[in-house]
Parts: structure tokens; C-alpha cells; sequence
């Protein structure tokens, strides 16, 4: 019953340090580690069987990678291929020489050193994603570079995973031709063993879990998901000599492809986070914290690849690219720590004898502290920007390489003044360019896509690319003669950044801006003519609109309602917008609004008459059985209710003469 013990106590001890862990801000994979540390061999107390978690790693190594290939998107891997492919690839490569040259103070062969050095070249996709979301810059074009830098870096474990058995097998003394041949026979068998996958699997995968889902057991479903990631693994390994690891992730994006693709991750997806679970703890148990005392000086050198050289890099080339400063640091900080498949190469090249046990140790180390230090890293990047900015020589280069000058100096078509300043052309940018359009309606866009500023210039449409957050963007797309300031883009930093300068400049401009975040909302209160939309406000209001109208309420007492809300926030003791009518006998009937006498501060926004709307003025004649849309407190609502009333007591006739 010794796996008992092990399995309970290691998944205790992961609950507990992976809830500590974010309690105090930090990835519960760092919990997790942390648990494996202390049930491990080189701890007192409680030894786990490291042999047994090792075995259940594997099946977390083989649902995650599952998991990787289930969620690949090439789609979102093109989007943004012009710089997620070579930043990828230069940044990864030069972490891997960094890491290299640690190998080498550490005694080992190049081959080995090569591969330790890899270990430090892929990023967490997942601790990517948890701090971009608490940037609130998942969506913006700083978080598509940063997903899509993510893929290519997995896209490199992966071929290293390919790679390393056949390593193993081949006697390095040998020569190079023995190398070239081993390499040559591994990537054979690789791709017979994707052809068999690509060329069968597309065919039988959605026909196998078509079959299954017509038996309306969610048992058998996840049962069949489950023979498809380890039977993937299994043949890829068995027949094909490659790693189980890229036989699941072939596996994965098979089924990933399928109809079936969303339902096999919601079964999948909880199962690999479970044995995931394992698979941290099991790492940590082999991780000797001595290690860290003992060699101090190669721990450290390793975490300046990971923490200084490898988003250092990143950051060059998305500069040199001509990106602004803020997503260029946000990139950079998001691939400044070490991915989880670290733990996969590092364990598979100790089981194949390419990498020794006190290498295995450094990967493991540099990983836990890397993803420690990945919150902090993406809290640094607004004072870090701050303070480039204030070196004036790296302010001009910046103002030089990213203020839409380099890449596009034509802005023929931004109007002088009295346009419209538009951020952002994502979903909601793009519904306002649409209503600018129709209107006719002058507008420049300041967009970071670059492709989507080529596509709006070759539309006709002014279009700035970088950073809204510049000063002297925003000059050169005449901010200080616009009549209106748009922000649609989700980046709270550059939608501040732009109102305030908007301020400065034309203190007369009217904002309308995205509000995400709270902080926002309350810079938006300091300036005058500056409205917040929030979007999931509006999304309730819209939804509160539709629902008035299903209990039986009038399209104009629902409106009425969320103009309300809107306006008060829902409390009846201010303005709002009510419906009142006139009655048959109405003294107002034949009225015309001037000479009804409204009460001051009231306002009849619309009339209903027989099915259509009547824009009110002065002259307006009322009639029986309109409606009125009055906006007003309830003390005036009641004196207009009064006024459109009949006569309590109607004259009596005067007698005949």
C-alpha cells in the first residue's frame, strides 16, 4: 500500500503549498514543486516512493502534452507569424548558447551542454496566460506575440523530444556520421509515424468518437480520449522509437481537429491537470534543495540566462521591429521564465544517459524560480518603461523606431481637426469605424497590429501603427484639433497614457473610452467630458433590456429603465427616464408642448404616436394616447403627470340663454 501513501500524502502536500502559493500571488505549479521537495528523499520526514511518482509522471507527461496538441492553434500561430517565429526562434536560440556555456562550467560534454542549454528555451504557456490576464492584456497584440512566441517555443521541445532518443541510442565517440544517421533514422521514423497519424487519424479519430457519443455515456467518452492520448503514446514509443510525449501531443491535435475537439477537452483537460498535479510533485521529489547552497554561482548564472539574456533578446528584436516599448516589454517579460516541458527533456535526457543528475538539478532550480519570479517581472514593466523614457537617449531612439515614423511615414488623409481620434481596431474598434464610415465622419485609427494598419491604409482609412500611449503618435494623428477621443483597445496603461495627453493638449476633446479595469474608472472621474463605457455594464443593461420586454414591459419603459440605470445607477431617487401618457379628456390634448409649461429641468426625449416616434420641439402638437418619454426627477414626473390629466371635475354646461 505504499503507492497509497505516496499518491495521498504528495497530493496533501500540493493542496497546501499550491493554495500558500496563491495566497501570496504566486503559480500553484510553485506549490506544487515545493510539496514534491518536501515528501522527497532529501527532506526529513515523510519519503514518498519517488520510483512510483515517476511511473504516474509519465502519464501526467503524456495528458499534458495531450493537451498542448488538443489546444494548438495554427490559426492563432499565423495571425502573428512575422514576429512569433523569428523573435521565437532568435531568443530561444540564444538562451539555448547562454545555457550552453553554463553546461560547460559545469563540466559537461557539448552534446549534453547543448541540451541543457534547450531546457531554458521554451516559456510556461501557462504562467503566460495568468499574467497577461492580470495585465488585462490577453487580448491586445502584446498578448497574441506572446501566445504565438509561446507556440513556436513549444513547436522547439517538441522536435528536441523527437530528437533525444535517438541520441541515446547512438554512440557519441563514433563520429559524426553515426550521429547524422541516428538523427536521419529518428526523423523517418517520425514522420512515418505522422503520416500514419495525419493520414488515418483525420479518418477514423471523429468516426471513433462519433460512435461513442451516439452510446450517451460521458464515461465511455472520456474512456475513449484517454486510449487516444496513451494509445498515441504508446505506439509512438513502442513501435516508432519516439518519445511518448510527442506521440500525445500528434494524438492531441488530431482530436483537436475533430467536431468532437470542445467536449474531449472538457473531459480531457480535467484529468490532465490532475496527473499534472503528480507530475510537479514527482519532479520536486527528485530536486535536492542542498543542490542550491552547494552551487550558488551556476544556480545564479543559469536564472541571468533565463531572467536577463532570453527576454533581453526578445525585447531587442521586437524594438528593432519597430514595437513599441510597452507590449515589447510585455513580451519580454512573459518568456522571462522556463516551461514546464523543461521538466520533460530534463528528466527524458537523464533516462537516456544524455544529461547528469546535478545538471537535472540546475533545470529543475532555474524552473522554480523562474516561475516565482514571473509575477514580479510583469509588475516590473510599467516602472521599468518609466524609467527608459526618462534616459533622453533611449527616449529618441524609441521615438524614432516606434512612433509610426519608421514603418509608415505616409499619414496623407489625417484630417486637420475636428475628427475623430479612434484606438484600437479589434472588435469594438471596428464596430466604430463601421458607424464613422457610414456617417461619414472624419477619423484616423492608431492600431499596434501592423497588419491591420497596412489592410485599413489600403481601405483609404488613416491609420497610425504603434503605440497609442506616444505623445508624438498621438500628435501626428492631430489630437490636439480632434473633436472626439476614442479609446476601443483593452490596454488600461495606453488608454490612461492617451486620455491624459488628450487633456493636455485640447482641453475641449470629448472621451469615450473601454473600461476594463477599476483603476481606470477612477482616472476617468478626474477629467471633464470624458465618459467610461464598461462592458460588462452594458452587456448587463442590454440583457436587463431584452428581459423588462419578456415580462410584458413597453420597448419604451424598458429603454426608460436602462437609461435609468445608466444614468443612476439603478436609484429611484434622481433623474430617470419615465412613460407618461395622455389620457382621453387631457386638457394637454391639442397643446402644444411650448405652452404646456413643463417644469424646469424636465425633458421630453421622444412622443410614441400610433406605432411611430415623433421627435418633440416647441411646436409639437400633443394628441390623445400619446406617450411621453420624460426625462426628469420624480417630483417633476408628477407635476407633468398632473398637467397631462383630465379635469377632476368636468365644467358643467352653461344654461341656455
Amino acid at each position: 500500500m505504499a503507492w497509497v501513501s505516496t499518491v495521498s500524502i504528495g497530493l496533501i502536500a500540493a493542496l497546501l503549498f499550491g493554495l500558500l502559493a496563491r495566497r501570496i500571488g504566486l503559480s500553484p505549479i510553485v506549490g506544487y514543486l515545493l510539496a514534491g521537495v518536501v515528501v522527497g528523499p532529501h527532506t526529513p520526514g515523510f519519503v514518498g516512493n519517488v520510483a512510483l511518482a515517476s511511473q504516474l509522471a509519465d502519464v501526467g507527461v503524456i495528458l499534458l502534452m495531450f493537451g498542448v496538441g488538443l489546444t494548438f492553434s495554427f490559426s492563432e500561430l499565423w495571425a502573428v507569424r512575422r514576429i512569433a517565429i523569428p523573435g521565437a526562434l532568435l531568443s530561444s536560440a540564444f538562451a539555448a548558447g547562454l545555457g550552453a556555456e553554463v553546461g560547460h562550467l559545469l563540466g559537461l560534454s557539448p552534446e549534453s551542454a547543448l541540451i541543457f542549454g534547450l531546457c531554458f528555451a521554451s516559456a510556461s504557456t501557462v504562467v503566460i496566460v495568468r499574467g497577461l490576464i492580470e495585465l488585462d492584456q490577453l487580448s491586445s497584440a502584446a498578448g497574441r506575440i506572446a501566445l504565438g512566441w509561446s507556440v513556436v517555443e513549444d513547436l522547439i521541445v517538441v522536435v528536441v523530444l523527437v530528437l533525444l532518443p535517438a541520441l541515446g541510442r547512438v554512440d557519441l565517440d563514433a563520429g559524426g556520421g553515426a550521429l547524422v544517421l541516428a538523427i536521419g533514422a529518428a526523423l523517418l521514423r517520425v514522420g512515418l509515424l505522422g503520416a500514419l497519424v495525419f493520414g488515418l487519424g483525420p479518418l477514423l479519430v471523429p468516426r471513433l468518437l462519433a460512435l461513442v457519443a451516439r452510446a450517451q455515456s460521458r464515461e465511455l467518452f472520456t474512456l475513449a480520449v484517454l486510449v487516444l492520448a496513451l494509445g498515441t503514446a504508446y505506439v509512438a514509443s513502442e513501435w516508432f522509437g519516439a518519445s511518448i510525449a510527442l506521440g500525445a501531443f500528434f494524438g492531441g491535435m488530431v482530436v483537436g481537429q475533430s467536431d468532437s475537439s470542445h467536449q474531449a477537452a472538457a473531459d480531457a483537460l480535467p484529468l490532465r491537470d490532475a496527473f499534472a498535479v503528480l507530475f510537479f510533485v514527482a519532479v520536486g521529489m527528485l530536486f535536492d534543495p542542498s543542490f542550491v547552497l552547494e552551487e550558488p554561482g551556476l544556480l545564479f548564472a543559469a536564472l541571468g540566462v533565463v531572467l536577463i539574456g532570453k527576454p533581453a533578446m526578445a525585447l531587442t528584436v521586437l524594438i528593432l521591429r519597430g514595437y513599441p516599448l510597452r507590449p515589447s516589454l510585455t513580451v519580454a517579460a512573459a518568456v522571462a521564465q522556463v516551461s514546464e516541458f523543461a521538466f520533460v527533456l530534463a528528466g527524458l535526457a537523464n533516462r537516456e544517459g544524455l544529461l547528469p543528475e546535478r545538471a537535472r538539478d540546475v533545470v529543475l532550480a532555474t524552473v522554480l524560480l523562474s516561475i516565482t519570479a514571473s509575477p514580479l517581472l510583469f509588475r516590473l514593466t510599467g516602472p521599468l518603461e518609466r524609467w527608459l523614457l526618462g534616459r533622453r537617449a533611449v527616449a529618441r531612439f524609441l521615438a524614432r523606431q516606434n512612433s509610426g515614423l519608421r514603418h509608415l511615414r505616409d499619414n496623407q488623409g489625417v484630417p486637420p481637426a475636428g475628427h475623430a481620434v479612434l484606438i484600437g481596431h479589434g472588435q469594438v474598434g471596428e464596430i466604430l469605424a463601421r458607424f464613422l464610415t457610414r456617417e461619414r465622419l472624419p477619423f484616423v485609427v492608431i492600431e499596434q497590429d501592423r497588419a491591420k494598419v497596412e489592410a485599413l491604409r489600403l481601405a483609404g482609412i488613416p491609420a497610425l501603427f504603434g503605440d497609442a500611449g506616444s505623445p508624438v503618435l498621438l500628435d501626428r494623428a492631430g489630437i490636439g484639433g480632434a473633436r472626439v477621443l476614442l479609446v476601443a483597445a483593452p490596454d488600461p496603461v495606453a488608454a490612461r497614457l492617451a486620455i491624459e495627453h488628450a487633456h493636455r493638449v485640447n482641453p475641449k476633446i470629448e472621451v469615450l473610452a473601454r473600461v476594463h479595469l477599476e483603476s481606470l474608472r477612477q482616472v476617468l472621474h478626474r477629467f471633464p467630458r470624458t465618459i467610461g463605457v464598461h462592458g460588462e455594464q452594458e452587456l448587463g443593461l442590454a440583457m436587463a433590456r431584452l428581459m423588462l420586454q419578456r415580462f410584458g414591459f413597453s420597448a419604451i419603459q424598458a429603454e426608460a429603465d436602462v437609461i435609468d440605470a445608466r444614468r443612476a445607477g439603478g436609484s429611484r431617487s434622481g433623474t430617470r427616464v419615465v412613460e407618461l401618457h395622455v389620457p382621453p379628456g387631457s386638457a394637454a390634448a391639442g397643446q402644444t408642448l411650448a405652452a404646456l409649461n413643463l417644469p424646469r429641468g424636465s425633458l421630453i426625449v421622444t412622443i410614441a404616436r400610433g406605432g411611430e416616434f415623433v421627435v418633440p420641439s416647441g411646436p409639437t402638437v400633443l394628441a390623445e394616447g400619446d406617450a411621453l418619454l420624460v426625462l426628469a426627477n420624480l417630483d417633476m414626473a408628477a407635476a407633468i403627470e398632473r398637467l397631462l390629466a383630465p379635469p377632476a371635475h368636468p365644467a358643467a354646461p352653461s344654461p341656455s340663454s
